[in-house]
């Protein structure tokens, strides 16, 4: 969500995009291609003729149904929350600018020093939600993040806001691997494509709570008592939290981990990171997500509101039409690859290709302002951003075992926040070196989106030959299991 950054859950637990589900495809494995292929989340399928990926039932699946729906719907409030207060100084950039009496650099660290710490998280968080488990990662978690929103809300300098918005970005950064992670616990793997979108979209919802509900407290109530009230929803779900989420249903339980230490670490993130599906992952995720969560997060409103004239009553509905369209796009994304994994790069690439060129329409436009029909357009095609972003999880989900998907999906997840980490700075400091030019300070994207797109092209063949060579082993195994 992320980027912002935006997520969801795989077949294994830890994959966000959605994996193969619905019938199987013709040139999917035969009934009963055995243990191995159920491990590699079933996903290769993406290199047979049909690009169709089988819908597995695995043995020992977990059974789904009402419970798991309920269980499962109190991770996803957490993340719901935790997005809220990601996003929340998306609406209150001005506001922020004028009580901490701080420049464009400095209102830049905000987010910039929050999704740092986000990023970095990634990967130890993998390895907690692999070693730990969900209740224990998303307890720390929720803990975190509303006393740093709480802080937030209370800080009187910028040295101390800066401090609360780390803090909100650990606990932030612990949610959404272990969702994902529990979704699988609790359903069906043929029903991970499902449970991955409808996670995505709840976690759009709290960006639009953002986009409607904390700009308009803001303007009515203030700043400290919008963030201090919006701080007790951590408070609801960490109560919901520690009442009623289960790791896992009766009789699934997960087999011991391994033993922790040095060792074990290194060991993980080196298989992960040795995988191209892994890497590609990483590369997709990095070169999807960060031109939404950059305009969501921080410099949509000002530059809606300084260099296009709008209102900012009018910015407002251009920022929730961006994640409305995420939410709608993100379901649609996920049916289509759902029914053929094989399109899982061309809808990357033709997301960024699409991005890229609304975004240098915008820019280069003659006159002051764009057309408003022109702004439409770029926030709906913003709107993708999030959607593609997932897809990077579903190139390293099959690469991964379940025992390692924790991680892997922490790496996968680092790519989109240090893009938007890195373009929040630069647009930051091109803003005050160019006197508040965002031609030219939103000119950085650029940059960061080809050097996404030499990456994906590199590793797109390796990824797909792993995939083909996963596929045919699986199957051979299939032959020589007893009937």
């Amino acid at each position: 969500m992320s980027a912002p950054s935006s997520g969801a859950s795989g077949a294994s637990g830890a994959s966000e995009p959605p994996g193969p589900s619905g019938p199987s495809g013709a040139s999917g494995p035969p009934e009963g291609s055995g243990p191995s292929e159920a491990a590699s989340g079933g996903s290769s399928g993406s290199s047979g003729s049909s690009g169709r990926g089988p819908a597995l039932a695995l043995p020992g699946d977990p059974p789904g149904g009402r419970r798991a729906i309920a269980v499962w719907s109190i991770g996803v409030a957490v993340y719901f929350v935790a997005v809220i207060f990601r996003t929340s100084l998306g609406v209150a950039g001005l506001d922020a600018a004028d009580r901490f009496d701080v420049n464009a650099s400095a209102l830049s660290t905000f987010s910039i020093l929050q999704l740092l710490v986000y990023a970095g998280m990634q990967i130890p968080v993998g390895l907690m939600v692999d070693r730990l488990g969900t209740r224990r990662v998303l307890t720390l978690g929720v803990t975190l993040f509303t006393i740093g929103q709480l802080s937030f809300a209370l800080a009187p300098t910028y040295g101390m806001a800066l401090a609360a918005r780390a803090l909100l970005g650990c606990g932030d950064a612990m949610t959404f691997i272990a969702v994902l992670r529990l979704g699988a616990h609790w359903f069906p793997a043929r029903q991970g494509p499902l449970i991955a979108q409808f996670t995505g979209l709840f976690g759009m919802a709290g960006n639009l709570v953002s986009t409607l509900l904390i700009a308009r407290l803001l303007s009515d109530l203030g700043w400290t008592t919008t963030f201090v009230g919006s701080s007790m929803a951590g408070v609801v779900v960490l109560v919901l939290l520690l009442c009623f989420l289960k790791d896992h249903p009766e009789g699934h339980e997960p087999p011991p981990s391994e033993h922790a230490g040095a060792t074990y670490v290194r060991r993980q993130i080196a298989e992960s990171w040795r995988e191209p599906g892994t890497r590609l992952g990483l590369w997709v995720h990095f070169t999807t997500q960060f031109p939404a969560m950059v305009f969501l997060l921080l410099w949509g409103l000002p530059f809606l509101v300084e260099a296009q004239g709008l209102s900012r009553a009018t910015a407002g509905d251009l920022l929730t039409l961006v994640v409305l369209v995420n939410m709608v796009i993100g379901l649609v994304y996920g049916q289509i690859i759902a029914r053929h994994h094989a399109a899982r790069a061309p809808l990357a690439l033709g997301t960024v290709g699409v991005t890229a060129l609304v975004w240098a329409s915008t820019l280069l436009c003659p006159g002051d302002h764009a057309p408003m029909w022109l702004l439409i357009t770029l926030c709906v095609v913003l709107g993708s951003c999030g959607p593609a972003s997932m897809i990077g999880f579903d190139f390293a989900r099959p690469a991964n075992p379940p025992a390692r998907q924790g991680t892997a999906s922490g790496i996968v997840n680092m790519g989109g926040f240090m893009a938007s980490m890195t373009t929040l700075f630069a647009i930051g400091v091109l803003l005050d070196a160019t006197g508040g030019d965002y031609r030219v300070a939103f000119s950085s994207v650029f940059v960061l989106e080809a050097l996404g797109i030499v990456q994906i092209l590199r590793l797109r063949a390796r990824t797909a030959r792993r995939e083909r060579e996963r596929l045919v082993a699986s199957r051979v195994e299939a032959v020589h299991v007893p009937a």
